[in-house]
């Protein structure tokens, strides 16, 4: 492969240095960013114009079909994801160049796609994509140097991140931006632990649901109003709390 296709060249890949040749060369993991098509970056278009095989799951597949259309689909649900893996990795095995497409960016909240790719593969190129944060910092008018980023998604620790939010908000220097955990740990139960643990009621919020998908939507108020709130959430909301002026 030349250097303008090969993924062991994709931009901010450095896990397969050293590694040219090996069939895992054929194997790239991208960032599809939050859903809206025209975020998906140019690089990650190549790539999928290129692919034998791209996996994922089906809604992430739904976006980047129109650029796989060479390719063999393999969608996946969580039910199923091990087999679909066996089979893609299988297939790069024997010499298809595979792109695996994970919802946003992969630094972010890919990680246990991540983890059962390379328990496969080992290391492999990976290119990142815009991430739903990104896009929560700019309808918030927000900088990331300014702000905090917590997320909850990890099941175990989650009273430690909890006491992480507190911390910030109380010492209210930065503003948060916090990823709630579907769908055991969200919004009203997020305030609600807050004002257990001594929280200012009327500390401020916004709630963003579906950013840049059909039926995005914006919830703000303060934590004793989202506490009492009895609405379902979705999976893809993020929580941003602006510092104090």
């Amino acid at each position: 492969m030349s250097n303008a296709t090969d993924p062991g060249n994709a931009p901010g890949n450095a896990a397969n240095s050293g590694n040219a040749g090996a069939w895992t060369d054929n194997v790239t993991i991208i960032g599809v960013g939050p859903g809206d098509r025209r975020l998906l970056t140019a690089g990650a278009i190549e790539l999928l114009q290129q692919a034998e095989v791209v996996t994922g799951f089906r809604t992430v597949l739904e976006v980047v079909q129109p650029y796989a259309a060479a390719a063999e689909l393999c969608p996946m649900s969580y039910r199923d994801q091990e087999a679909v893996l066996d089979y893609a990795v299988g297939q790069a095995r024997a010499g298809q160049r595979l792109v695996v497409c994970a919802w946003g960016d992969l630094n972010v909240s890919a990680r246990e796609l991540l983890e059962r790719v390379t328990r496969r593969t080992g290391p492999v190129a990976l290119l990142p994509g815009i991430s739903s944060v990104q896009v929560a910092l700019s309808r918030a008018g927000i900088s990331l140097e300014e702000a905090v980023f917590i997320t909850l998604h990890r099941r175990e620790g989650s009273e430690s991140a909890l006491a992480e939010l507190l911390h910030y908000l109380t010492e209210g220097r930065r503003h948060i931006v916090l990823l709630p955990r579907p769908f055991d740990l969200m919004p009203p139960a997020i305030a609600a632990g807050l004002l257990e643990e001594g929280a200012p009621s009327e500390r401020e919020m916004t709630i963003y649901q579906r950013l840049t998908l059909e039926g995005e939507q914006a919830w703000h108020g303060t934590l004793a109003q989202c506490a009492a709130l009895t609405q379902e959430f979705s999976d893809l909301s993020i929580m941003v709390f602006r510092r104090p002026t």
